[in-house]
């Protein structure tokens, strides 16, 4: 009966060039052979964690993020030469202090790839026949390519009824029910970004999704519904389970990729995923320590996977990246 230990000294931080997370590998790996000492049998676990633990792919989303910026730069440049402008007009009501991150955010990737940005910065009182007035100008406008109104909105506004006050022409959030019914029966139109960029993410992460079993944690209009509908155009085959679902964890454990999107910080646990599956955290949540993270418990499951996304730097910056995709998608059409 031998203890056995890994140095974790020269590891932290060390990544390979397939995005494979060493050193969360050997700090993971001493955490498990502190509970299997002396015992032949967790030995083998131990070692076999190990393995998997070296296998995982880190899914970097800021980079890959990156990459279609720099994509869409070169198509918003060589427009600029045919005397083509791309403008995303952003309206945001009320001062809440996630939204005005996120509409900070958008300026500077509209400022980065080069087109521009409108922005309109409402009073928390402006009324709701106000905000479609300025929504109707907008459409009307030719200069002005895309529309973009941040939510939440407040209480007294009907984030549907102004959802459908935008012309689907300019419908770059891809909320419009023209947009989700186009996505539904396999026409050209916006599509959510989110879910868009989660495609984006496993394609260019090399990652098969024909014949996949693909389940998805979670049925919002924004994430669940059209990612589904997306996976199924990539020939997945699809299950959407949700907070009713019975003996959820078996549901999920089938999944070859899982893609979980429910707001509950790191409510997915091991038990939930099998050896091996492609894990898609979207979500953005503080745990008790204040500090972001996910749905997903990644340190706990990280180990099972073969790739898997990180909280924060995963999903959320291709969030942006594709709404910016969809405001020269306005201009290719």
């Amino acid at each position: 009966k031998r203890s056995i230990c890994i140095s974790t000294s020269g590891l932290r931080g060390c990544f390979d060039r397939n995005g494979h997370d060493h050193a969360g590998t050997a700090q993971k790996a001493c955490g498990l052979q502190h509970r299997c000492r002396g015992k032949r049998k967790d030995h083998r676990a131990f070692l076999k964690a190990e393995r998997m633990a070296v296998m995982t792919k880190i899914i970097d989303g800021k980079a890959i993020s990156m990459q279609i910026k720099e994509e869409i730069k070169k198509e918003a440049a060589s427009l600029k030469e045919q005397g083509k402008n791309v403008t995303l007009a952003v309206i945001q009501v009320g001062d809440n202090p996630a939204s005005c991150v996120y509409v900070r955010n958008k300026k500077k990737g509209c400022e980065y790839i080069g087109i521009g940005s409108l922005s309109y910065e409402l009073k928390e009182e402006t009324t709701q026949e106000e905000l479609l007035s300025l929504i109707r100008e907008l459409n009307a406008r030719e200069d002005v390519n895309g529309i973009l109104v941040q939510l939440p909105l407040p209480a007294h506004i009907d984030e549907d009824t102004v959802i459908r006050e935008i012309d689907p022409k300019k419908d770059v959030d891809g909320f419009h029910p023209q947009s989700v019914g186009a996505l539904c029966i396999g026409q050209p139109g916006f599509v959510s970004c989110t879910p868009a960029g989660i495609i984006e993410l496993l394609k260019r992460s090399g990652v098969s999704l024909e014949g996949k079993e693909c389940v998805i944690l979670g049925r919002s209009n924004i994430v669940g519904k059209p990612m589904a509908l997306l996976m199924l155009r990539e020939n997945a085959t699809v299950t959407i389970a949700h907070s009713r679902t019975k003996n959820l964890a078996e549901v999920t454990k089938r999944a070859d990729i899982l893609i979980v999107a429910i707001g509950k910080p790191k409510m997915i646990t091991r038990e939930y995923v099998k050896e091996g599956a492609v894990v898609i955290d979207v979500g953005i949540n503080r745990d008790q320590n204040n500090k972001l993270c996910g749905d997903v418990d990644f340190d706990d499951v990280a180990p099972l996977c073969s790739a898997i996304t990180p909280v924060p730097g995963g999903v959320g910056p291709m969030t942006i990246a594709m709404l910016l995709n969809n405001c020269m998608e306005s201009v290719r059409k």
